[in-house]
């Protein structure tokens, strides 16, 4: 069938059709946004009925394209009452008993050789299907959030860690030096694993946040503001 409005293929498998292509058959009087926009109010929703497109105009710069399925396209041509819009749904129309042919011609292996291939083709689609499997159940289990018995150790990691920093340098702090601390690990360790609160580290990181409660070390910065804080205690 010869293309008399523009379609592509969609990574889905499905038909998607050029709006503004359908635009142009149509030899609609409005320019193509306004036309557009007042399509989209006969019901049409984003996503499911059409798509936006990044593309460039002639000039370079950007502007916004549209991929529709095929069902809106034949709605639209339909709701323009004119020749070229019966003329466009038509050619949907065929256009989809065309895919339903083409689908439903079953080529049957029949020399050893295409048996062959097709055996390996359908253990290639499982093989493919298995991998896809075990990957989702990989990622499911390393971005598991941490057991209760997990985070408590790296919670008492923490307060334990904090605890021996003050202890060994015979520190006396304040109620806000001490939340300094607690704030430097804290933050510290959010960052290394790559969350925004304790309470998200996932199962795959808990090696890692043991080892940097382990190494830690308050930030130059926090030292500066627990000293100053004991030279002000000083003074008073």
């Amino acid at each position: 069938m010869n293309e008399l409005i523009k379609t592509f293929k969609q990574d889905d498998g499905t038909v998607a059709v050029d709006a503004r292509d359908l635009h142009d058959f149509l030899e609609v009087g409005k320019d193509f946004s306004n036309w557009f926009k007042g399509m989209i109010e006969y019901g049409f929703t984003e996503g499911q009925d059409f798509t936006p497109i990044s593309a460039k105009s002639r000039g370079g710069r950007p502007r916004i394209e549209y991929a529709m399925t095929l069902d809106m396209a034949k709605e639209l041509s339909m709701i323009q009452r004119t020749p070229k819009g019966k003329q466009a749904r038509e050619y949907f129309i065929a256009m989809e008993k065309q895919a339903k042919r083409q689908n439903q011609q079953v080529v049957l292996p029949m020399t050893p050789e295409e048996k062959l291939l097709l055996v390996m083709e359908n253990a290639n689609r499982a093989n493919s299907r298995l991998t896809s499997v075990e990957e989702r159940v990989t990622d499911i289990e390393e971005n598991r959030r941490l057991e209760s018995g997990d985070y408590t150790a790296v919670s008492h990691g923490v307060s334990k860690a904090v605890r021996e920093y003050i202890q060994d340098r015979h520190l006396q702090l304040t109620q806000e030096q001490r939340s300094a601390l607690y704030k430097d690990i804290n933050g510290g360790l959010n960052q290394v694993c790559g969350v925004r609160t304790r309470t998200q580290i996932r199962e795959k990181d808990f090696d890692k946040a043991i080892r940097f409660i382990d190494d830690w070390s308050p930030s130059t910065a926090t030292k500066m503001l627990i000293q100053a804080g004991e030279q002000t205690a000083m003074e008073v």
